[in-house]
């Protein structure tokens, strides 16, 4: 009985936290995507900054097209520093930090998209911060998610073998088994 409801709870035998082999080929995208998202935030926030909005200001001052006041620039500098930060860790905490902060932006549209013309749009929210958040946030989870979940992951995807370990064995088993007919043992 404590298997089916072990079962029930963890459908799958991988959660989207375990860990990548350091050098895996996979950490670079996750890295990538963080890295150049960081990098844009902060060079939005900051020139943000450098333009002395106000603080709360929402009239209309624009920064590379998208509007702006300096709480938005203060918080997309930090969201910017943490993306940069996912991006020196890399591997799995890049990934997992990529899809949370998409998760995150999207929502962030969703909310700002319904706070247009409102008294309570104190980031300055217009549409097209509203679109470049969606935007973002697609990018992020992308980015995160890639080469962690879809229906085709080779099989020596490291995910793909953790949510498969049975078939992964018997797969190694075969190979394994493979490459001793190939070179029999000479004694």
């Amino acid at each position: 009985m404590a298997r089916r409801v072990q079962r029930a709870l963890h459908p799958v035998n991988a959660r989207l936290d375990d860990h990548l082999p350091t050098d895996h080929k996979l950490g670079q995208v996750y890295r990538v995507g963080a890295g150049l998202t960081g990098v844009l935030l902060v060079v939005f926030g900051v020139l943000g900054l450098v333009n002395r909005i106000g603080f709360f200001d929402t009239g209309g001052d624009t920064v590379l097209a998208l509007n702006t006041n300096g709480a938005l620039s203060v918080l997309s500098i930090c969201i910017g520093g943490l993306l940069i930060a996912g991006m020196v860790v890399g591997g799995t905490f890049a990934s997992t930090l990529n899809i949370v902060l998409g998760v995150l932006f999207i929502a962030s549209g969703f909310v700002n998209l319904a706070l247009l013309d409102t008294g309570l749009n104190f980031l300055a929210f217009k549409i097209q911060n509203v679109l470049f958040s969606f935007v973002v946030g697609v990018m992020l989870m992308w980015f995160g998610m890639y080469g962690r979940v879809g229906s085709a992951l080779p099989h020596d995807n490291p995910y793909w073998r953790a949510r498969h370990p049975e078939q992964a064995a018997r797969e190694d088993r075969a190979r394994l088994a493979q490459g001793r007919l190939a070179r029999p043992d000479t004694v």
